[in-house]
């Protein structure tokens, strides 16, 4: 379900061509040429890595509104899943992608990877603490500051990162964001949504991976029998309040097919503008 579809600015780019679009996004997923770690060393997500990379750059520019000549930052680049697909559609001159992750070992492949043969794309390793990918981090993820100037970008990618997320975290890093993006830049959020049909499985078709239980009064909800990080949902209206107490509209909410078939995405998708200058 889709509550709002993107707006385009006056004088922005036009809209994009959905057939050109489509073209696209199928050429990237079977694209051999393009870079591809290899399968033992895909340390986050699972599905085929080109695939989900070409489908994500899609919803980027149907439901995000992201443009050729947007700067782009991506938190939680990884193993540049989503860093592979946008080399062929951000613009060589005008658009740039920085990808920053906790784990290492991501970041120093697609340094030696991609950003040799794409100038305009660039990854740093943050040493963000975590529980599952980075126990031994130096930064607390409460205390995160983003080494980028304010107002830096046009869109901002955080995709299956909320969703290994604590609360208080999530609001320290949508503080950062809403610092770093442009007024008028967006940020693509994927999540997992726990609303009453989710919670209570009432239609029967919820992915039995993700049996959520509320962790205490909540936020947050847990899979039981997992380590509490590494599937994270939310209670419905939580994410759109930090939104908007952050300093970004939400512009567009979008249910995943993870709580029952159909659709066009599996996690929820959340797409927030700075719409105010930053407190």
């Amino acid at each position: 379900m889709i509550d709002a579809l993107p707006r385009i600015e006056v004088g922005a780019t036009p809209p994009h061509d959905d057939a050109q679009l489509a073209w696209l996004t199928d050429s990237i997923a079977r694209n051999r040429f393009l870079p591809q770690p290899d399968p033992s060393n895909i340390f986050v997500g699972d599905g085929d890595f080109r695939a989900i990379g070409a489908e994500f750059l899609g919803h980027f520019v149907r439901l995000g509104g992201l443009r050729p000549s947007h700067r782009v930052l991506d938190i939680g680049c990884g193993i540049g899943r989503m860093a592979v697909p946008l080399t062929q559609y951000l613009d060589g001159e005008h658009g740039r992608y920085d990808g920053v992750d906790p784990v290492e070992g991501g970041i120093r492949w697609c340094k030696s990877a991609v950003a040799p043969h794409y100038p305009n794309f660039s990854f740093q390793h943050l040493d963000i603490a975590h529980d599952l990918y980075n126990p031994k981090g130096a930064i607390k993820g409460r205390a995160l500051t983003l080494p980028f100037a304010d107002g830096q970008f046009d869109f901002i990618i955080m995709t299956s990162v909320v969703t290994h997320l604590p609360a208080d975290e999530v609001m320290a890093y949508l503080r950062e964001i809403v610092r770093v993006l442009r007024v008028g830049g967006r940020l693509f959020m994927s999540a997992f949504i726990v609303d009453d049909i989710a919670a209570k499985n009432a239609t029967g078709r919820r992915d039995p991976r993700l049996g959520f239980a509320r962790a205490g009064q909540g936020p947050c909800w847990f899979v039981p029998g997992q380590p509490p990080l590494a599937a994270v949902g939310f209670d419905d209206g939580f994410l759109d309040t930090a939104f908007d107490r952050t300093g970004l509209s939400v512009v567009l909410k979008s249910l995943g097919h993870w709580r029952a078939p159909g659709g066009s995405h599996y996690q929820d998708i959340l797409v927030g503008e700075r719409l105010r200058s930053h407190a």
